[in-house]
C-alpha cells in the first residue's frame, strides 16, 4: 500500500519534492494520465479481488473483524474521491466491495463521530491527495498491479 500512495503522491510531484507543482505542470497532467489509466484500476482491482478472496468473508480485506487495513482502504477511497472527483465517479459500481467497505468503516460509531467533528482537517493542496481539476478525468477499468 505504501507504493500506492508514492504513486498517487506522484501525480503532482512527478520529478522532485523540491519544484512546485506548478513548475511541473507538464510531467503531472503525463503522470497522472498513466496513474489513471492504469495504476489506479490496478490497485483498486487488486483490492477488491483481496476482499473477494479472503477466507473469512468479503466483508473485510484480512479476517473478520476491522482492522487498520480496512482503515487505510477507508483513507485510500476518501481521499482519491477527493484528488480524481471525475476518476472516482463510478468506483461504486467499478468496485462495489471496496464501496461497501468504505462505507461500512464510515458508519462505525467513533469513526463517524471523529470525521462529524472538527478534529478532522479536510483534504487540502498540501496534503498527498491534492485535487488540481487539470489533472482529473475518468479513469480506465481493469488492470493487474
Amino acid at each position: 500500500m505504501t507504493d500506492f500512495v508514492a504513486e498517487i503522491h506522484d501525480t503532482h510531484h512527478p520529478i522532485s519534492t523540491d519544484l512546485y507543482y506548478e513548475d511541473q505542470k507538464k510531467e503531472a497532467k503525463a503522470r497522472t494520465t498513466a496513474f489513471l489509466d492504469r495504476r489506479l484500476p490496478a490497485y483498486l482491482g487488486y483490492f477488491e479481488r483481496t476482499l473477494q478472496t479472503n477466507p473469512d468473508g468479503p466483508a473485510h480485506p484480512v479476517g473478520a473483524g476491522l482492522t487498520t487495513v480496512d482503515l487505510s482502504l477507508f483513507q485510500l477511497a476518501e481521499g482519491l474521491s477527493y484528488a480524481f472527483p471525475n476518476a472516482m465517479a463510478k468506483f461504486a459500481s467499478d468496485y462495489p466491495g471496496l464501496a461497501a467497505l468504505r462505507d461500512k468503516v464510515t458508519a462505525q460509531p467513533n469513526i463517524a463521530a471523529y470525521l462529524a467533528s472538527a478534529r478532522r482537517l479536510p483534504f487540502n493542496e498540501d496534503g498527498i491527495f491534492r485535487h488540481y481539476p487539470e489533472l482529473d478525468r475518468r479513469a480506465k477499468r481493469g488492470g493487474a498491479a
